[in-house]
């Protein structure tokens, strides 16, 4: 899975150079989606809330919502960087300085 490679910030870097709205184009054109189940476009939820008034905060949900699922676990143990760089980029995209990461104390460690 490539989102478990080490991230080492080199998508940082190359948006470095762009605006917030380029970055928010070049995601559009990726055809990046959440992870969630609506499956929903980044770019444009990127867009939206760039757009909108007020403060802004990027969130990044680490819970496993779904039974039997270990996708997030997964990110977190094999490249944490990612998720950090993702909050970074999106931050920047939408103008927000601030970010959070939830994840459940309850969290049990599968071997």
């Amino acid at each position: 899975m490539q989102i478990l490679k080490n991230s080492n910030f080199k998508a940082l870097s190359k948006i470095a150079k762009m605006r917030p709205k380029e970055v928010i184009e070049l995601i559009k054109k990726s055809g990046l989606t959440g992870h969630g189940g609506a499956d929903f476009p980044t770019g444009l939820k990127l867009e939206f809330t760039r757009n909108a008034k007020g403060e802004k905060y990027i969130i990044a949900n680490a819970d496993e919502g779904e039974p039997g699922t270990f996708k997030d676990k997964l990110i977190l143990e094999k490249n944490p960087n990612s998720i950090i760089e993702g909050m970074i980029i999106a931050g920047y995209a939408v103008g927000s300085n601030k970010g959070f990461l939830s994840k459940k104390q309850a969290a049990k460690s599968y071997q």
